[in-house]
Parts: C-alpha cells; sequence; structure tokens
C-alpha cells in the first residue's frame, strides 16, 4: 500500500452523515481494499454513554478505518480514543469542520477553529491515550476570519498535539447563515492555499478535501499534498473507487466489474438480514452503483421501489441486476480479456 509522506493512505473516503454507515463502508470494500475510510461523526457523549455496538460496530473487512468524534473535553475524548482503539480502529479522528448550528451548540466542529488552543488539548489527551494514528479535519476558516494567515496560525498552534494528519476542507464555513449544504457548496475552493500549507509545513502530513470529483482529481492534488479525501462524489458514483488501488495505491489486482460487486455483497446481505437490517438499509448505498452507465434508470427503480417491502430478500439485486444486461455482459467479456492478456 502506498502510504503518505506522513505514514497514512494517500486516498480517504470522507466521514458523511447518513452515508458512511458500515453498509456503504463494506460496499466500499468490494471497490477498494486501501483506501482510508471514516465512519460518520460519533459525539463523544454517544459513546460514554449510549449504544456501543450502535455507533462502534463494523465489519473487518473494513479496515483500514477511522473513527471521527464530535466533541470539545480533552479529558472525555480521550477517553473515546481507548475506546476506539480496544475497538480496533486503525485511527481517531477530531471534527473541526462541520458547520452544523446544533454541533455548534454543543461547541465542537469548526467553531473550534476559534479555539486552537482546546484542539490542541484535545487531541494531545488523545495522543497520550492510545498508541493508534490521531488525526484532525478543519476548513481553511470561519467567518471573517478566513485568511491563510489565520489558518496557518490555528495549524501551528495544534501542530505540538503529535496530530498525524491534518486534513483541510479547502472551503471557509460560515458559522451562521448558510447550512450545512450551503457550506459544501456556495464558500469557493481555495485549494492554493491547502497547497501553501504543506510548503510551509513540510513536516506535517496534509491532506486536502473538497470538491474532489474523480481519482484524476485526486492524482492532480497528489503533485502538491499528501494525501487527498474524496466526499459525496464517492457515494453518488461509488465506482470510481474500483480503479483506486492500481492507480493510487499501486496494486496489482484485478478491479472488480459492478456485477462482481453486486454478487460479492449478497453474502453480506443475508448476514445482515438475520440479524434483522432491513433490506433498504443496505441497498440504499448501491443505488449509484451503475450512473452514467446504461440501465442505471431500471436498477435504481427496481431497488427503490421493491427493497422496503416485507419478507424482500438478497435476490432482489439479482432481479435488479438483469436489467442491466448489456452492462454485465460487456464488463465480464472485458474480464474475460483481461484474464488472456
Amino acid at each position: 500500500m502506498r502510504p503518505a509522506s506522513g505514514g497514512g493512505p494517500v486516498l480517504s473516503v470522507a466521514p458523511m452523515m447518513d452515508w458512511t454507515d458500515r453498509h456503504f463502508r463494506y460496499l466500499l470494500r468490494q471497490l477498494t481494499s486501501h483506501t482510508l475510510l471514516y465512519t460518520e461523526m460519533v459525539n463523544m457523549n454517544a459513546i460514554l454513554h449510549g449504544d456501543r455496538e450502535r455507533h462502534l460496530g463494523y465489519s473487518e473487512a473494513e479496515h483500514p478505518l477511522s473513527l471521527q468524534l464530535g466533541g470539545d473535553d480533552p479529558k472525555l475524548l480521550a477517553q473515546c480514543a481507548a475506546i476506539a482503539q480496544s475497538w480496533g480502529y486503525d485511527e481517531v479522528n477530531l471534527n473541526v469542520g462541520c458547520p452544523s448550528p446544533r454541533v455548534a451548540r454543543g461547541n465542537f466542529g469548526a467553531c473550534l477553529m476559534a479555539q486552537p488552543e482546546l484542539v490542541r488539548e484535545c487531541l494531545q489527551a488523545m495522543r497520550e491515550a492510545v498508541t493508534i494514528r490521531v488525526t484532525v479535519k478543519h476548513r481553511i476558516g470561519i467567518d471573517e476570519r478566513d485568511s491563510y494567515e489565520e489558518m496557518a496560525r490555528f495549524v501551528d498552534v495544534v501542530a505540538p498535539s503529535g496530530a498525524q494528519r491534518f486534513t483541510v476542507h479547502a472551503r471557509k464555513a460560515w458559522l451562521q447563515g448558510l447550512s450545512p449544504r450551503e457550506n459544501r457548496e456556495i464558500p469557493p475552493l481555495r485549494y492554493d492555499d491547502v497547497y501553501r500549507l504543506k510548503r510551509d509545513f513540510p513536516e506535517l502530513e496534509i491532506e486536502l478535501n473538497g470538491g474532489v470529483r474523480s481519482l484524476a482529481d485526486a492524482a492532480g492534488h497528489l503533485e502538491w499534498v499528501d494525501a487527498v479525501m474524496i466526499g459525496r462524489a464517492a457515494y453518488e458514483e461509488p465506482f470510481m473507487l474500483g480503479d483506486a488501488d492500481a492507480r493510487l495505491f499501486g496494486a496489482t489486482e484485478a478491479t472488480p466489474t459492478r456485477g462482481e460487486v453486486v454478487e460479492r455483497m449478497l453474502p453480506y446481505l443475508d448476514e445482515q438480514l438475520v440479524r434483522g437490517v432491513p433490506l433498504h438499509r443496505i441497498t440504499r448505498h448501491m443505488l449509484g452503483l451503475f450512473n452514467g452507465r446504461p440501465g442505471a434508470k431500471a436498477w435504481r427503480r427496481k431497488l427503490s421501489e421493491k427493497a422496503h417491502l416485507p419478507g424482500t430478500g438478497p435476490e432482489l439485486l439479482l432481479e435488479a441486476l438483469s436489467l442491466v444486461p448489456q452492462l454485465v455482459r460487456e464488463e465480464r467479456a472485458a474480464g474475460s480479456a483481461a484474464a488472456v492478456a
């Protein structure tokens, strides 16, 4: 596996609320073995006082896997980091980038960029509690405090904590006036500021996030930073990650076809149904698997209309797959040709 200069993977899929749950992560593992995957953000109190299996449970196939925490109390975050390590996570990440008003009311997320000393204390406490990697995800700035110099000061103050990667969302966040969705789209992307941060802090592992839509985009950014994080594009079109291991990590395994990915998911579906997980909770993450290809609409319709019905099982995926026969034949033919070559 090709690591970033600081030791972590060169590609990751961003933590996204309601999206990067264990079922979506398992789907991505059928496409890429080396890309770092994240949980949804989990509040530190949910881990300390809530249902840990619900918040922390995962399949062993999901490694490498990072737990993203939300919180602002060094002692409690250190306890959560230790719990994450005991559960087998490869990394724990502190969220200093979410602009949600609800999150801000709890004094965590992007609002913490105004308190770099507290962020340093939190990360240092986490680092002292574990031996796994401890990282931080933040914005380039908040509100009117969005100059490069202010971001560089934030990083300079936080760096002595020993955080092992700074993942920088290359947009500022407006804490008031914009919704979380608008904060992902309206503030302009400022990639040059992230590139400059790497130049000014060459000893730090710097990862770029924001607006990355393809592996080609990621490869371009890797000329300037250590790692790249892909967000919504990976959810909307997960099959893009099928080439990630070969293109960015130097792996030699053959890229799976979409049909093979579906077939690999069938045993997992059986297992989860036995555990009482509704089928649609898993298949909702698979709607984009055929995006941009003939039959994609029929695939989505079949899953959307039928997956929630009582008694529906994994055979639904095979029925939906039969609606895109041309694509399946093309992929199988391509696989056979590659094997012969």
